[in-house]
Order: C-alpha cells, then sequence, then structure tokens
C-alpha cells in the first residue's frame, strides 16, 4: 500500500532551504496553506522565489513572510490587499514579476503537464511580453511563456488519503488543482486525513501520482479577505 503520509508539518517541509522557489496555492486568503507558511516563517528560510497568485494581506498567509523579509523574489497576478508587499515593490526592495493571472495558471498547469512552454495572447504589446519569442497564430500575435520551474509546491486541500488522492472544497480548488504535481516535490496539507480506500474515486481532483508528502494540518483560521455586509432593513 501506498503511504505518503507525513506525521507533522515540520518533517513535510524539510529539505526546503534559502533560495529556492517554492509554489503556493490558494486566491485571496481562500484555500492557502497555513500550516506550511507558518512553520516556513519558524524556519526562518531566505532568499525565496514565490509563486502565488497573491501575497496574502498585511499579517497573513504569504504576507507573514513578507514581514521578515523571506521573500526575494514574487511571481504573482495581483498584490492590491497587501500594503507591505506594495511598499517593498516601490522601493525596490522586493524583486516582482507580474503575470496575467491566466497565464500565471497555465505556466503552473504545463510545468504539472510536462510542457515545456506555450503561447498565448495575453501581454502581447506590454511589459510582459519584453524578451519574449513571439509569433502569429489565426492573424493573431502571441508570446511564448515557459512553463514554471520551481523545487517544491504547497497546496492545501479539503481533503485527502494517505497514497496523496486530493479532494478541494468549493472556490479552494483555485491554484492548488494545478499547482500540484508541478515542482520537484509537492506537500499537501489536509483538513482530514483517511486512510487510503477510503475516498469515492470519481470525487478525487488530484491524484495521489502528483503528490509526494501530505499530512493532516491544525487550526486553520480561514479569514475572510474582505467582509462585505448589509444592514438589516
Amino acid at each position: 500500500m501506498i503511504n505518503k503520509k507525513i506525521q507533522n508539518v515540520e518533517d513535510a517541509l524539510k529539505g526546503i532551504e534559502d533560495g529556492m522557489t517554492i509554489m503556493l496555492g490558494g486566491f485571496g486568503l481562500c484555500g492557502i496553506p497555513e500550516n506550511s507558511i507558518a512553520e516556513l516563517v519558524r524556519k526562518n528560510v531566505t532568499n525565496l522565489t514565490c509563486i502565488s497568485n497573491n501575497a496574502g494581506v498585511d499579517d497573513f498567509g504569504l504576507g507573514l513572510l513578507l514581514q521578515k523579509k523571506q521573500i526575494k523574489k514574487m511571481i504573482s497576478s495581483y498584490v492590491g490587499e497587501n500594503a507591505e508587499f506594495e511598499r517593498q515593490m516601490l522601493s525596490g526592495e522586493l524583486e516582482v514579476e507580474l503575470t496575467p493571472q491566466g497565464t500565471l495558471a497555465e505556466k503552473c498547469r504545463a510545468a504539472q503537464a510536462g510542457i515545456p512552454a506555450f503561447y498565448t495572447p495575453a501581454g502581447y504589446g506590454t511589459e510582459v511580453a519584453e524578451g519574449k519569442e513571439s509569433r502569429e497564430w489565426n492573424g493573431k500575435m502571441h508570446i511564448l511563456e515557459e512553463a514554471y520551474k520551481a523545487d517544491f509546491a504547497i497546496v492545501k486541500a479539503w481533503k485527502g488519503d494517505e497514497a496523496g488522492n486530493l479532494i478541494f472544497k468549493g472556490t479552494a480548488r483555485n491554484f492548488n488543482a494545478c499547482m500540484a504535481g508541478a515542482a520537484k516535490i509537492t506537500i499537501a496539507e489536509v483538513e482530514e486525513l483517511v486512510p487510503a480506500g477510503e475516498l469515492d474515486p470519481n470525487q478525487i481532483h488530484i491524484p495521489g501520482i502528483f503528490v509526494q508528502r501530505i499530512f493532516k494540518g491544525e487550526k486553520y483560521e480561514k479569514r475572510i479577505e474582505q467582509r462585505t455586509t448589509r444592514q438589516r432593513n
């Protein structure tokens, strides 16, 4: 029986060192690997290149790594909810590579599928296209984008089994699904971990072949990035 279960977050993140490139799933504050980020803060690894749709907020998610200056470069599509991210970017303390959101997702998916590069029309004629090969397809210009190369991918799922099969809940599927298997080593943290064979195969979103390590996370805060309410009549 395949067993990829790791007892705790400390053991799950072994091998992550200064200067590595790490993918982190999530969208806003939805579906982010909270336990793993907290462990990266504790480990005090530095000079990281982080690939994530965004960088959390000032005091949560990847914002915690930014506060301690552990991130050298952010590869993201959105930075709007993190004042410290903005400050470091504008001051030149942090290298930032802004990527169209669909392109970021496809660069992850291409790495997952073993595809080295692909053409996309997104970003042609803008700063995104600088230094990249371009080509016309069906009367429309495209640019060549290369798949990401990462040392680790860290994803968060609602439920998983000891063989590494994952089920995401609702919109937490986001970038987690395309990042699983898109790096040399994929670590999955899950809210519920069950023995292999207990998950309905028809419900599995990511098969265990894409995951090398899986562990059960603890104490998920699950913040809401922006809470909008209305007054009662």
